[in-house]
């Protein structure tokens, strides 16, 4: 059972003398440290535990960042622990969607004004954005695409924001969704999922092995790096101008006062 931010138990393994954040104002949940390395690949880190696991935080100036893993309940978690230990007014589930509608090409950033959780059905709606993210327990391929399109309306399917979403509303934190297309609605993916953890981890290592005996998905997995290079470029630019308090996307000014 996760904590409440009545008992944090949280401890810090950084330097003894290191100022440590003890609130910020905005807080961003990403799955995979690939997704924001633009970003973060400066920023000092810190690694503290919450309930018997341990987290790596980027923080600078008032925003903290951290990598979840992959899948609704690894992002919950991590967001519970961003949330106790941080005490944010805003946290961001932040990285990288699959298209579900075809005029969204690799690189499009969405700001969703609804999520839905394709498990039970539950909607958190923002008030403002664009279109309708749903959170999938799965990478989904095309034929999995169509079907989310058309069972939701949805213009981009994650596996992280509904559970996001989810302590944001439990705690009444303000939640934001920041997504970035990374691969199109017609696009082939390789066969990712089995290269999942039950803790979110992706083994890079072993899914490029299972990859170089078989040429036959050397040109999707070529394509998808390339994407993916595109859509981290495009969602770090955007998490840059929401860490300097700028308007990245419409409506995020307001969010951050």
């Amino acid at each position: 059972m996760e904590g409440r931010a009545s008992r944090p138990s949280g401890r810090s393994e950084a330097p003894q003398g290191m100022c440590l954040l003890q609130s910020c104002k905005v807080a961003i949940v990403a799955a995979l440290e690939r997704e924001v390395w633009p970003l973060v690949k400066n920023w000092p880190v810190t690694r503290k535990e919450y309930d018997g696991r341990w987290f790596k935080f980027y923080e600078k100036a008032g925003t903290v960042l951290v990598c979840s893993g992959m899948g609704a309940e690894a992002a919950r978690r991590a967001a519970e622990a961003i949330i106790n230990l941080y005490h944010p007014e805003l946290i961001i589930s932040a990285g990288f969607a699959g298209g579900l509608n075809p005029t969204l090409p690799a690189g499009h950033m969405l700001m969703p004004r609804q999520v839905i959780d394709a498990s039970d059905g539950s909607r958190s709606d923002r008030g403002f954005g664009e279109g309708v993210l749903v959170s999938f327990g799965t990478v989904a391929d095309a034929e999995q695409k169509a079907r989310l399109a058309d069972a939701y309306g949805a213009h981009a399917v994650d596996m992280e924001a509904a559970g996001v979403a989810r302590s944001a509303e439990a705690h009444g934190i303000k939640f934001l969704a920041c997504k970035v297309i990374s691969d199109a609605t017609d696009s082939r993916m390789p066969p990712i999922a089995r290269f999942i953890t039950g803790d979110g981890r992706f083994h890079a290592l072993k899914f490029m092995a299972y990859v170089a005996v078989r040429p036959w998905l050397w040109l999707s997995v070529m394509k998808l790096a390339r994407n993916s290079a595109l859509a981290a470029g495009k969602l770090c630019e955007a998490l840059a101008g929401a860490h300097e308090a700028r308007v990245a996307e419409p409506g995020l000014q307001t969010l951050l006062r």
